[in-house]
């Protein structure tokens, strides 16, 4: 049996869908019209703590939003400035829209070398406004398209995504913005 997360999903599977936007406080909004989407909480605007971008340090800007949809949660990120970054290298491809898939690891490290060699490049490190270490792998010599975010699972990190997912099923439309600190423990 594979080793399971406490919103429902594999380690190794998708948990969320990521989209780079023009206009994070439209976007919400419309991600909640369009598909029902919602709560969403907000990170932000910030400052990565330990970014790294292709081997440099980085200091751009952004806001994060996360909302659930069933077990997986979907990631709204605005950049605020033209720094060089993973988001910025994206949409000078691409646009705006579709940026990355995300999987969960208890085992970073390990996680991060298996897709070294397997030929992925580290594109992006962090720590999440949430306290646990990212990274970004391209993919994008491979038939899928965008990248892959490996993010460390913890168990604080569980205990607040299923936080966050439980806001979405008990939802009833009000505070449609929201921070992780609003949730009620």
């Amino acid at each position: 049996m594979k080793d399971m997360m406490k919103i429902g999903q594999p380690l190794g599977g998708i948990i969320q869908f990521a989209y780079i936007v023009e206009d994070i406080h439209k976007s919400m909004q419309d991600f909640t019209d369009r598909l029902g989407i919602g709560p969403w909480f907000v990170s932000g605007p910030f400052v990565p703590p330990e970014g790294v971008y292709r081997g440099k340090p980085t200091d751009m800007s952004l806001t994060l939003a996360i909302a659930w949809s069933g077990n997986v949660n979907i990631e709204l990120i605005e950049q605020h400035d033209r720094k060089p970054s993973v988001y910025q290298e994206f949409i000078g491809r691409h646009g705006y829209g579709f940026h990355h898939w995300a999987i969960g690891s208890r085992d970073l490290d390990a996680t991060v070398e298996e897709y070294k060699r397997k030929g992925y490049e580290l594109a992006f490190s962090d720590r999440s406004p949430r306290g646990v270490r990212i990274v970004y792998m391209d993919i994008s010599g491979s038939s899928v398209p965008g990248m892959l975010e490996i993010i460390e699972v913890t168990d604080v990190l569980e205990n607040l995504y299923l936080d966050m997912h439980a806001a979405s099923l008990e939802w009833d439309g009000t505070e449609l913005f929201r921070t992780a600190a609003s949730i009620k423990r």
